[in-house]
């Protein structure tokens, strides 16, 4: 039973941040963002997953906010 999100404007990504992967609908915790040379990028742990299910995902800006590619902002979800 998935639900489907609304996009949300982030200003910015931080630790603590949940996202759902529009591929699968898995939820990522973001545990860390940091800027390497000219990027940022966040590292994200899958909610109940195990020490390995770990990505790193470069932090895109826009006009509006940032986004991670090929996530979805849920933190305010009804579902957390």
């Amino acid at each position: 039973m998935s639900k489907e999100f609304e996009p949300v404007v982030v200003s910015t990504v931080q630790s603590g941040q949940l996202w759902q992967s529009e591929e699968t609908g898995d939820k990522w915790l973001v545990t860390k963002v940091y800027v390497e040379a000219f990027a940022s990028f966040a590292i994200l742990r899958k909610v109940g997953g195990t020490d390995a299910d770990l990505l790193r995902v470069k932090i895109e800006s826009a006009e509006d906010g940032v986004s991670l590619p090929g996530f979805i902002f849920t933190q305010y979800a009804e579902d957390f």
